[in-house]
């Protein structure tokens, strides 16, 4: 393959230059390189120097061509442009650090055909591109122009060297011409690369003029722009100069800057956001602050993260509200064993919102033990509402700003969680439950729970303001549910505001229920198990319950549950096919030896020890209470980690019997002799509360009097010194755990009589109940006579 050279400025006509149909091939990046041009490279990859070196022992020809900046595709010959150019190897520098420099001039356009081989390095079969040399008046007329327009570029001082110029006057080639022109100027790699693929002359030289004519009216606009913006800012405005400098460049060539696309995005989400006036007027004061600003400042940052927080909450949004009571029941009936009582509490209120869907009703707050399903009765009431649903934990939480937000004059400030939550489920009236209420703390960063009051009082949170947005925001179309362990932990003012629905224990005949029901599915589908490779019989349940748990909710027995599918599944994996079914005699198989034995509290022996009832924040439990004395000078000693309320409980009802000595017929002179000592078993449990005075005082008396408590009996009820019995709280918590600790009698306070009413019906048919107002009436039920062989203290006995 022969072409004709391109002509020198003067000269005779070349000779024919012979360019082989493979040829090695270089590709280069951001480099085009023309015929009638050299330019030098720096070679550093190891195969194109090896590549440079065979080059270099034959004719020194290679082709060039330019990676494509954004490939199209992986395929190799997608990597780099159809059109480069034949090149020949001037000269060579070899570098010290292993790489090179060498210095190539090109020869002729070529064109790939296809890739012959790749390794070790790349060789292309190349076609010539041949160019016509007939000239006309047009191609003549094209060639003046880029001379005169090229001229006027280099004396606008862009930076053309001068014998450039020279060598442009004097170049007679028309192709030469653009070659020799588009090679100096800086324009963008993509016309470039046109202009080299241009093969015909009458393409190339138009290309060439409509780049060069655009270049000139760059620099006159920017004259021009640069007068006028002097003459309209001070001095000392540099900065601002600049810019208004390339923002002009840009609207003249009919482009916009990033910062001006991103403000008129901003425009239109403020304009579809349906912002109430006032947060409107603030988006867009905001809005005209950020179009002043430097895209590189600081503020810049701190003002977009503000607009695009105003944007982005759900101002005007609001999921379609379909409350239908008769779906709810289904609904809560689905996803909830028993729990009649709150299910109509809920009910109850669902439907006075649906008759009175604007009123402002009161916020619910779910108060009962861990695992009772205070969440999951949360999202049945989101579901009934066809409302989204968010949870948000507020244990531990000590920051207001946590609720309320930071001000923007802090570093990476934001909304508070309420408003991020909102934000997250993209609607302006979901149901948000606020979990462990009671869990909240406060130090020197200020009071969370006062925040709350704002959030969670109907009569003021339609104007909710976060310090961050610090624009007024609607919460009275939220639907909050807080949930708590211990409603007393719960600050006054924020428990007013809630009506509160308190969920109990479960005995063991509702957890094997709700075992059955929705344990162990979820647990069988979750661990990848069918039901015909696993099956739990009700026993087996039980003695789960009853070996495995001790616990008022159901989530410690739902654990186990998944610790027995998880060992059934190892066992399907490894190759087992026949089913499981896990019974009371092999539960131990999977869980090991039971973490509790059998309730031994209602037969303990009974002469000092009794059973008190006591409330917790997980639950009800059974207190042991034990008394003893020894020789001493009656002092009272009491142990067991109690707190200072229930150590007064001990101290009231000793005193109280020592004041009644006669009455009890107390030997007081042997108890002068003598120290007293009161246990609580159990003692890294803290203990508290007066609720224990009446099991004290029983304890106590039967110490002195060797009368033994009655079996299977527990008490509650706080004493005073004069022999009364006061109500106490929890007494439906209590009552539980005494059925599920298999008590048969209860003693308690008459006033406490009417609680009775929210005990399970179920529960109240396995239990006595006995109710005393006094003392009195607690020992004549509470002691059995002395035993006939046992030798007693003279003088000790109760009158009864």
């Amino acid at each position: 393959m022969t072409i004709p050279p391109a002509k020198e400025p003067s000269g005779p006509e070349p000779e024919l230059i012979h360019i082989p149909d493979v040829l090695p091939a270089m590709l280069i990046n951001d480099v085009i390189i023309f015929p009638n041009t050299i330019a030098p490279l720096v070679i550093t990859a190891e195969p194109v120097i090896r590549l440079v070196n065979d080059v270099l022992s034959g004719p020194k020809m290679l082709a060039t061509f330019t990676r494509e900046p954004a490939p199209p595709s992986e395929k190799p010959e997608d990597q780099f442009y159809r059109v480069g150019t034949a090149v020949q190897i001037l000269k060579m520098f070899r570098v010290p650090d292993g790489s090179m420099r060498i210095l190539v001039q090109g020869l002729v356009r070529v064109e790939r055909k296809e890739i012959v081989e790749t390794s070790p390095y790349l060789k292309i079969r190349v076609e010539v591109l041949r160019t016509e040399r007939t000239t006309s008046m047009e191609v003549e007329a094209l060639a003046k122009r880029i001379v005169s327009d090229f001229t006027k570029l280099a004396d606008a001082g862009q930076g053309v060297p001068e014998e450039v110029k020279i060598a442009v006057y004097n170049i007679s080639d028309p192709g030469a011409l653009a070659d020799i022109v588009t090679s100096n100027l800086n324009i963008s790699l993509e016309s470039k690369q046109e202009i080299l693929a241009a093969v015909t002359l009458k393409e190339r030289l138009g290309l060439v003029a409509t780049v060069l004519a655009r270049e000139l009216k760059l620099i006159q606009l920017g004259s021009e722009i640069q007068d006028r913006v002097e003459s309209e800012m001070a001095h000392g405005q540099r900065e601002y100069f600049l810019r208004e400098q390339l923002k002009a460049i840009r609207r003249e060539l009919g482009e916009d800057t990033e910062g001006a696309a991103e403000v008129a995005e901003f425009e239109k989400q403020i304009a579809e956001a349906g912002m109430p006036p006032l947060a409107a007027e603030a988006a867009s004061k905001e809005l005209d602050r950020l179009k002043r600003m430097s895209p590189a400042s600081a503020e810049y940052t701190v003002s977009r993260t503000y607009l695009e927080w105003l944007v982005a909450l759900p101002w005007n949004k609001f999921t379609v509200e379909e409350l239908d009571v008769n779906k709810a029941q289904k609904i809560l009936d689905r996803d909830h064993y028993g729990l009649e009582d709150v299910k109509n509490r809920i009910l109850e209120f669902l439907v006075v919102r649906k008759l009175r869907a604007t009123g402002k009703g009161p916020i619910l707050c779910f108060v009962g033990p861990p695992g009772v399903g205070k969440t999951s009765l949360g999202k049945s009431i989101a579901s009934a509402l066809n409302r989204a649903f968010w949870r948000m934990s507020l244990g531990g939480v000590r920051d207001e700003a946590e609720i309320r937000g930071h001000r923007r004059t802090y570093v990476g400030a934001l909304p508070g969680r309420i408003l991020q939550a909102i934000r997250r489920v993209g609607f302006h009236n979901p149901v948000l439950m606020l979990d462990e209420i009671d869990k909240l703390g406060a130090d020197f960063r200020g009071d969370p729970s006062s925040a709350l009051l704002e959030v969670l009082d109907p009569e003021q949170n339609f104007s909710f303001q976060d310090h961050y947005l610090d624009v007024e925001f609607d919460l009275s179309k939220v639907f909050f549910i807080t949930t708590a362990n211990d409603v007393n932990a719960i600050p006054g003012p924020l428990r007013d505001r809630m009506e509160i629905i308190e969920i109990g224990s479960y005995i063991t005949t509702e957890k094997i229920q709700i075992a059955r029901h929705y344990l162990v599915p979820r647990q069988i589908e979750e661990n990848g198990l069918t039901k015909s490779q696993i099956k739990f019989t009700d026993k087996g349940i039980e003695a789960l319950i009853q070996g495995y748990t001790r616990e008022a909710g159901v989530r410690k027995l739902e654990q186990q549950i998944a610790s027995v599918c998880r060992k059934v599944a190892r066992a399907v994996v490894a190759g087992r096919t026949e089913p499981t079914t896990v019974t009371e005699q092999n539960v131990h198989d999977y869980l090991g030896p039971a973490h509790y034995l059998e309730d031994t509290v209602k037969s303990l022996p009974g002469v000092g020890v009794a059973l008190g009832l006591a409330w917790t924040p997980v639950g009800g439990d059974v207190l042991v209470i034990e008394s003893t004395w020894m020789p001493g000078s009656k002092q009272l000693q009491v142990t067991g980690q109690l707190g200072d309320v229930m150590k007064e409980s001990a101290q009231i009802a000793f005193s109280y019997l020592r004041a009644n000595w006669e009455k009890y017929h107390i030997d007081v002179e042997q108890l002068a002799r003598r120290d007293v000592h009161i246990h609580v078993p159990e003692g890294a449990t803290p203990k508290d509360g007066p609720s224990a005075g009446v099991t004290l005082a029983t304890s106590l008396a039967s110490l002195f009097s060797g009368c033994p408590v009655r079996r299977g009996m527990g008490m509650t009820g706080e004493i005073t010194l004069a022999g009364r019995v006061l109500p106490v709280g929890g007494l439906r918590e209590k009552i539980v755990a005494a059925s599920r600790h298999g008590l048969k009698t209860i003693v308690m306070p008459r006033a406490n009589e009417k609680d009775l009413y929210f005990v399970p019906a179920h529960i109240r048919k396995t239990l006595s109940f006995k109710f005393v107002d006094t003392i009195d009436n607690v020992l004549d039920l509470a002691l059995e006579p002395p035993s006939a062989n046992k030798s007693r203290v003279k003088g000790k006995g109760v009158n009864r």
